[in-house]
């Protein structure tokens, strides 16, 4: 029962939304996810999508994403990234899944999750990589708060899964994933690091960033690892999370 995750899946099945602009390693990038996820995952194991989940608008437009996605092995576990145009309120969501009948795909949105080793919890997160913008803006700093509100929210439902674990005699890691880095090349938003920390995370996991391939896939700081988990990066395989020692 491993734990593997991946983001920016950047599903288009339904619509013609080309990725090759990002380079020569997006060229049939969905025949290198299929073929990198069966190689890894099985039907008992769990994968955190990390945002940029499909192109499409709505979520019926995103069913032939979705019909693959459900395909694969594992249990599914989403969040939102930038380009989730399609995503809508939880309960919207989940009456999609339901119309659906899909059985493996969850949405990690204001809630937690727990497998057999691991609390997952997690966010969209915030980012600019406009260099030539200032990072706090008034729009900025709202939406900073918005998803620091969102990320705690996540993290206090973690922490009950933790502890009730705990009652059971099980150390479970709590993790945190989010589309956007909160971390990278001289950008920092404290707050969510801040948030981070306050909440014990160790290990945290995002996606978002195409084509830098120089840069660090691993950045350690405020006693938090932090995990580049885009698909490109990962050239479209999921990267397993080991417990720690």
């Amino acid at each position: 029962m491993a734990l593997y995750v991946i983001g920016d899946s950047h599903l288009s099945l339904s619509t013609e939304k080309p990725m090759d602009i990002f380079g020569s390693r997006w060229n049939g990038y969905v025949e290198k996810l299929k073929k990198g996820w069966e190689s890894r995952v099985t039907a008992e194991d769990t994968v955190v999508l990390a945002g940029d989940i499909s192109w499409a608008m709505t979520p019926d437009e995103a069913k032939e994403d979705f019909d693959f996605i459900e395909a694969l092995p594992g249990q599914k576990i989403i969040l939102k990234g930038n380009h989730d145009y399609w995503w809508q309120t939880m309960a919207k969501l989940n009456a999609f899944v339901e119309r659906n009948q899909y059985k493996t795909i969850r949405f990690l949105h204001n809630n937690a999750y727990e497998t057999d080793k691991f609390i997952i919890c997690g966010s969209r997160g915030w980012y600019t990589d406009d260099r030539t913008a200032p990072i706090r803006g008034a729009d900025a700093a709202k939406i900073v708060a918005r998803e620091v509100q969102r990320l705690s929210i996540s993290l206090s439902a973690g922490l009950k899964l933790q502890e009730a674990a705990k009652a059971r005699g099980e150390e479970k890691e709590l993790l945190a994933f989010l589309h956007f880095p909160p971390i990278f090349k001289g950008y920092i938003c404290d707050e969510i690091i801040l948030e981070l920390y306050r909440n014990g995370v160790e290990r945290c996991y995002f996606g978002h960033i195409h084509g830098n391939y120089d840069c660090a896939k691993v950045i350690s700081y405020s006693d938090i690892t932090f995990y580049l988990i885009s698909a490109d990066y990962l050239l479209f395989e999921p990267l397993k999370i080991e417990p720690k020692m």
